[in-house]
């Protein structure tokens, strides 16, 4: 049996990377793991085996490193890792596609050209996602490269999902609905079709809860409403950003404090949120220990903005079928669980304290009218089979310049 090839998955934030190596097998096994944090601040790279055990760890200190150094790092790093083995390509995850790129696709240098016209859309997540593939472009022209994107998964959704009430002419320059958070949905509704096939058909309500934060309301598998919008800022409260505000407010803004764009964009999206409530931190393992009043109010701000939108969500889907968690809090905070749960009642929805505490499959108690799991989600494995089944249908060839003499050196920089 020929050995399984590697694919390598890079996801790339504002300051920090995260990366991973799979098998190309039917499971998309695991190699390992890491990231890159503090990227521009202090650097520290860890990397984790296939069972979560801590491999490798490093620090730079005060050492400046930017995305582009930082994918070098991580190249090099891989290439140690896998001994010589190749890597057959690289995924990468893309917050936006805009309206051209509704599926994954191979990245060319036309393609990078078009997703950096997109940066304007998502300022604070576009340039940081396309940095290290020009990074790789440079280092290893070599690799084949496909982006996958976050927007994709919603294309589905119907117009008057997608639409404001804006006037037409700036709607024609693509002022819409995008939604985001989409290769996680993807990722949690094909799990939930594997572990409850009965319900992945039927009106469910996805909440990726971290410090992005989202809800996506699914049907048949497809998304039919999601929160947030034309920018990654809009719908609920996030850690940093201030999800859905009355734009009043920023014309207050511009006119009071006489704020231009950057000074807005600096509030909505950096000081806003579980941070700029509580004025301590956006973390809300933090905000859980914190005795001060306002980490409490900060907290039910955030869990009175889930439950509104729960109810916005499944207005649009014409009713509601079952939940599910995900995302960094909602896959690791029991108590934001049990609090958003305490808010559906009129759902009928009824949390399990014992299921919840555990933390995952089903939390939902024996008398609840709807049914509640708590999946984990893993956008690094749909990126990577998303990567693999291009490369597999021939879509995704070489790029030109490929050394000829280096074949089982994909890796090689």
């Amino acid at each position: 049996m020929a050995k399984p090839r590697q694919i390598a998955v890079i996801n790339a934030g504002s300051s920090s990377i995260k990366f991973a190596v799979f098998h190309d097998d039917p499971a998309q096994s695991l190699i390992f793991r890491g990231q890159m944090e503090k990227i521009g601040v202090a650097p520290t790279l860890t990397v984790e085996g296939s069972g979560g055990e801590t491999i490798l760890e490093t620090e730079w200190g005060a050492k400046e490193i930017n995305h582009g150094s930082a994918t070098k790092v991580i190249l090099q790093t891989s290439i140690s890792l896998l001994g010589g083995e190749a890597v057959e390509g690289i995924g990468h995850r893309v917050v936006h596609g805009g309206t051209k790129f509704n599926a994954p696709t191979p990245v060319t240098k036309d393609v990078l050209a078009s997703l950096k016209e997109l940066c304007p859309l998502a300022p604070l997540h576009q340039p940081h996602n396309l940095s290290p593939i020009e990074a790789i472009m440079t280092e290893a022209p070599h690799i084949p490269q496909v982006a996958c994107f976050d927007t994709a998964f919603h294309q589905t959704q119907p117009h008057l999902s997608q639409a404001f009430a804006l006037p037409r002419e700036i709607t024609d320059l693509g002022v819409r609905r995008y939604g985001f958070h989409g290769l996680s949905y993807e990722f949690v509704s094909d799990r939930l079709r594997s572990v409850a096939p009965d319900y992945a058909q039927k009106r469910i309500i996805i909440a990726h809860l971290g410090n992005g934060a989202s809800l996506c309301g699914i049907h048949k598998g497809r998304s039919v409403a999601t929160t947030m919008g034309f920018t990654a800022v809009e719908g609920l409260m996030m850690g940093t950003r201030c999800g859905s505000i009355d734009p009043g407010v920023l014309i207050y803004l511009m006119d009071e404090r006489k704020l231009d764009a950057r000074g807005l964009e600096d509030i909505i999206y950096k000081k806003s949120g579980l941070l700029g409530v509580s004025g301590i931190t956006s973390d809300m393992r933090a905000l859980r220990q914190s005795s001060d009043p306002r980490a409490r109010e900060a907290i039910e701000l955030f869990v009175y903005r889930i439950v509104r939108e729960i109810g916005s969500i499944a207005a649009a889907l014409g009713g509601l079928d079952g939940l599910v968690f995900t995302g960094g809090i909602g896959q690791r905070d029991a108590k934001t669980r049990r609090e958003v749960i305490a808010g559906c009642g009129w759902l009928g929805a009824l949390i399990d304290d014992q299921a919840n505490l555990v933390g995952e499959g089903r939390i939902d108690a024996a008398s609840s009218e709807i049914p509640i799991w708590v999946l984990p989600t893993d956008e690094e494995r749909v990126i990577a089979r998303h990567t693999a089944a291009l490369i597999d249908a021939g879509s995704v060839s070489e790029p030109a310049g490929t050394p000829p003499e280096m074949p089982g050196k994909a890796l090689q920089v």
